[in-house]
């Protein structure tokens, strides 16, 4: 199955090597059971664009996010499990209902990029900067390129660990996530 999943990757020498990290990879993702790091998250609405950067702690099926820019929301904590999110800060909690499964906002970026990496179908994927990076592209295997939800994820090659992702909606970046210190167990 995992081999359907990678049909598109990139051919020749390069796209099989692609493919067996990035089957590698996935097998990781999925038999890991948490990961921790830092990540700029930047939410483009169009008219509007904001930034921020937190800690991210992911256990089993809870993720937490830790808001330290900007400074305003400085301390706020999300805490997301399956389709439902609660923010607390000083030790308050305010529950912030289920998450649309079709929504998309900074809070639902971190466990739908995870996702992504566990489960999205592979539409192609590729080595980049000299062989540094892999990055996967995942997308409806059904769907026309640029249009409904794709994500793009870009994984070290020696470390596995998750640089960077992209949510595109309708072929627009809407949320770019770089990860740094990023660890899983």
């Amino acid at each position: 199955m995992m081999i359907l999943l990678l049909s598109a990757c990139t051919g020749g020498a390069e796209g099989n090597e692609a493919e067996e990290l990035a089957l590698q990879i996935r097998g990781e993702y999925l038999a890991m059971s948490s990961c921790a790091g830092q990540a700029a998250i930047t939410a483009d609405y169009g008219q509007r664009v904001y930034q921020y950067e937190l800690a991210v702690a992911v256990d089993g099926e809870e993720t937490t996010l830790t808001l330290s820019a900007p400074d305003t929301v400085a301390g706020i904590t999300a805490r997301v499990t399956g389709q439902d999110g609660q923010l607390e800060y000083d030790g308050l909690s305010v529950e912030t209902g289920p998450l649309d499964p079709e929504g998309l906002s900074p809070v639902s970026a971190v466990p739908a990029l995870l996702e992504g990496a566990r489960s999205g179908y592979i539409v192609s994927c590729a080595l980049e900067e000299d062989g540094a990076l892999l990055r996967m592209d995942c997308g409806d295997p059904e769907g026309t390129p640029g249009t409904g939800s794709e994500v793009s994820l870009w994984f070290d090659t020696s470390t596995h660990a998750l640089s960077r992702g992209e949510i595109s909606v309708d072929g627009f970046r809407a949320i770019l996530c770089e990860f740094t210190d990023f660890a899983m167990s």
